[in-house]
């Protein structure tokens, strides 16, 4: 027998090569292990507020100061009145629509166009102009609201929509430039530059090009500048003091109990669950185009 007839006759062993996606996770370390910590002790420390406001909107007249976790008989006669009679919460519910949507529009009408000029257009001071717009966002608005009231009394403006309009676009507009001015400074210089070549104007290039493009920072600002009105309190506590005109922010704090000595605590966090809700689903539904829209004007 010859040694080729012994190779062919001994079978060949073939080592099985380990699999390379099935590899062993490395162990956690102590900082990944103290960051998902970090993050759910903050995320508690967020939901907690709204779970307890959850908890007592279920809870009775009689459970109300109860510290249990869950209701012990829930009910839901707190919703039912909210909506009661003695409530203006439709009313109030209308009025934030208006109050917030108005400011949405202008803060983004005033908040787009300033960005532009400031991100795209080459004149003297455009940096002082962006500072002075962040600087503005700096003055606590408690500050300035005796100086407002005064000036909307002399106009006739108390108990009407402008009187909160005006101030929550002031507060809203450095928001939504600053956000915008980085997003128009990420796009590409080339865009705008071949639409002129094609004969486009700097106004049709704008309209046509970039505004398309911007859509995801403009659609981040518009619900951040949203959110920031529908939750607005102390000037719309001060500018609006009749049922026609309040906000829900200003409404829940008006809501009274059967007499002036009982505090409906239970109605007031069933409103607030109303009207806290549609804007987590808001966030939650959009959520990558916000974080999208933030993050776009940091990318090159």
């Amino acid at each position: 027998m010859t040694s080729s007839t012994l190779l062919e006759s001994t079978p060949v062993r073939r080592t099985a090569r380990p699999n390379a996606t099935l590899r062993a996770r490395p162990a956690p370390t102590w900082g990944t292990i103290g960051t998902y910590t970090a993050l759910a002790a903050i995320t508690i420390f967020c939901l907690a507020p709204f779970y307890w406001m959850l908890v007592t909107s279920l809870k009775g007249p009689a459970d109300i100061f109860d510290n249990s976790l869950l209701p012990l008989a829930p009910t839901l006669e707190n919703y039912a009145a909210v909506f009661g009679a003695q409530n203006t919460f439709v009313y109030a519910l209308r009025n934030s629509l208006v109050i917030a949507g108005s400011v949405t529009v202008i803060a983004l009408f005033f908040g787009v166009t300033a960005a532009y000029a400031i991100a795209r257009l080459d004149f003297r001071g455009k940096n002082a102009v962006l500072g002075l717009f962040l600087a503005t966002s700096m003055f606590p608005g408690v500050a300035i609201l005796t100086p407002l009231f005064q000036l909307f009394a002399d106009l006739g403006w108390i108990n009407t929509f402008q009187a909160m309009i005006i101030p929550d676009v002031s507060f809203a507009l450095p928001l939504g430039v600053y956000i915008l001015v980085s997003f128009f400074r990420a796009m590409p210089w080339e865009l705008e530059a071949a639409a002129r070549v094609d004969g486009c104007t700097r106004g049709q290039a704008f309209r046509k090009i970039i505004l398309p493009l911007a859509v995801p920072g403009v659609f981040t600002t518009a619900i951040l500048v949203f959110i920031s009105a529908w939750n607005e309190f102390m000037i719309a506590n001060a500018m609006s003091q009749t049922p026609d005109a309040q906000p829900v922010t200003v409404a829940i704090a008006q809501f009274t109990g059967i007499s002036q000595y009982d505090k409906p605590y239970g109605t007031q966090m069933a409103a607030g669950v109303i009207v806290t809700i549609p804007l987590i689903i808001l966030v939650l539904v959009f959520q990558r185009r916000i974080v999208s829209g933030l993050t776009a004007g940091g990318v090159k």
